[in-house]
Order: structure tokens, then sequence, then C-alpha cells
């Protein structure tokens, strides 16, 4: 038995007859008969009394009639949610960031992205980059961005989205608002306040700091950039932030300056689990944010 059974089976009900149901479906009337013999030899019940001038449902008939019709209505309500998917109208993505992704070109991407495919629906989950990389591994997320090169980079694909250069920010009062660039090392007797360590540029600074020979004195870690600006003004200590989000500061209340030896970026990318199966909605999304970052085509596996 196929969907065609259940189609033609209804159309004779509808009709009253083989051979109207089968001027109507454009096929023979023997072809339609035979069709509705095979029908209720596989559900081993007769549908329909042929005795008659007219075609008449058995209770089984009745009761197949039914849920034919259902099941009709269903494969074709199907068909078309597969059209749209295929089509790319419909579908759903999870997507991981962190929270400093909303300082970047990312809003302007899913701004634009949104206006292009409306029935895509995206849910957007924050977390910090170490916690965004456990969901794409684990399928909870489809994809994620995370600030830094992942722990696993076998088990990934990877776009580059943004490489920005941290800064150190501090209040116009402060000793280092002399120089123009700070060489990393004059940050080794101040105070800092750090990214959770559920940031990968908690590890990019502490790695720098390491580096450079001396271990920060830690005032208090934080997930909020508000945070870490506003204890800054406050002059309780330093903080590192992307240059994007330095250009967007006050300066009258609080400088920027570049660190040099070594260093530290912002390093935005779109991650996603090799060897797993990406739904048409994830593909068009990442090959989306190719062409508006103006990187190569992805080859999807």
């Amino acid at each position: 038995m196929d969907i065609r059974h259940l189609e033609y089976f209804i159309e004779v009900v509808r009709q009253g007859s083989f051979s109207k149901a089968a001027n109507t479906l454009n096929i023979t009337q023997p072809s339609i008969s035979k069709m509705i013999k095979c029908l209720e030899e596989d559900l081993g019940v007769t549908l329909l009394y042929r005795q008659t001038k007219r075609l008449e449902l058995t209770d089984a008939g009745h009761a197949v009639l039914e849920r034919a019709q259902q099941i009709v209505s269903l494969f074709q309500n199907l068909s078309g949610d597969l059209d749209g998917v295929f089509n790319l109208e419909k579908g759903k993505i999870n997507i991981g960031l962190p929270p400093i992704a909303s300082s970047t070109i990312f809003p302007q991407i899913f701004g634009e992205f949104n206006k292009a495919y409306p029935g895509i629906n995206i849910q957007l989950i924050e977390f910090g980059s170490k916690r965004v990389e456990v969901g794409v591994h684990e399928g909870s997320l489809d994809v994620g961005l995370i600030c830094s090169n992942t722990s696993k980079p076998d088990a990934y694909d990877l776009l580059p989205m943004v490489k920005d250069p941290l800064r150190i920010i501090i209040p116009p009062s402060h000793p280092l608002a002399q120089y123009s660039t700070v060489d990393f090392s004059m940050l080794s007797a101040e105070p800092f306040i750090l990214y959770n360590e559920d940031f990968s540029l908690h590890d990019r600074i502490m790695e720098a700091c390491a580096a450079t020979g001396f271990e920060p004195q830690i005032i208090c870690k934080t997930s909020q950039r508000e945070f870490m600006i506003r204890m800054v003004e406050a002059n309780v200590g330093i903080a590192l932030l992307p240059g994007h989000i330095c250009d967007e500061l006050n300066k009258t209340s609080i400088l920027s300056l570049p660190l040099t030896n070594p260093e530290i970026y912002l390093q935005l990318s779109v991650i996603w689990k090799k060897d797993r199966y990406l739904p048409f909605a994830v593909r068009k999304w990442l090959t989306f944010i190719a062409r508006y970052t103006q990187l190569d085509t992805i080859k999807f596996q």
C-alpha cells in the first residue's frame, strides 16, 4: 500500500463511481479498480459494496475513509513543509554566542538574514566561548560563535568573522595615560578587572601575562562589559576590551590605548561540528555569513 491507494480510494468515494474517479484522475477504470482491490487485500476487509448502482461504503470503509483523509492531508502538508525547507523558507537554528558578540558585526548580519529569510527562526543562546563549544560538541547548538581557537580543532569546521586587537582602558588620570602605546610588561603592577573563566579572553590575557613574566593582580572577574567599564571609570583597576568597543567609549571618562609585546586579539569565529548533518537553514546561515564578510564560499561535507 502507498499513498496513491488512499488517494484513489478517497476519489472513488467522492465520485461514487469507478469510471468517474478514473476520468478525474486521468487513469483507466481497470487500473483504479485494481488499486482499490489491492487496498482491500492489504487491509483484509471489504471497503465498498459494488452490487448497487452507486458504490456504498461498508462499516470498515467508513473507518478507513476517515483515516485515509487524515493521512492524505498530513502527507500533503508534509510535502508543503519539505518544499519550504528545501526552498530555504523555513527552519530553525540554535546559535550559541558570547555576550561580546553584540559589539561586533554579528547584529548587522543577524538583522540582514532575518529580512532575507523571515521563515527561518534563529534561537540565540548566550554563553561564554567555552560553554558555546561544549554546546556545539554535544549537539544542543547547531553553530556557535567563539572568541578564540577551539580546544579540539579537528572536531570542528571554522569560519573566521572578526579579528579585533584588545586595548587597555584606563581613566584619564591614570599614569599610563601619558603613553601612546602600552607595552604589556607595564601592566605587571596594575589591578586587573578580568573576564570570567568561562570566557576564552580570560585565558588569552592570563597567557599573555605568563608569557611576559608576571601573575596579574585580579580585583574581580565578570561577564558584564558595562561593569568593567564602570569599575575602570571609578579607578578601581584596568581592563582590556576589543578595539571596536573602545571606539564607542566616552573619551572624557575613559581612555583606550593599544597594547604591544604581545598583542591580544578578539578572534570571533563561527564553528560547527564536523561529520554532523547540517540542515538547509544552517547551511544557508553559514553561506550568508561567508558572503557578508566577503570570505570564500564554504564547502560543506
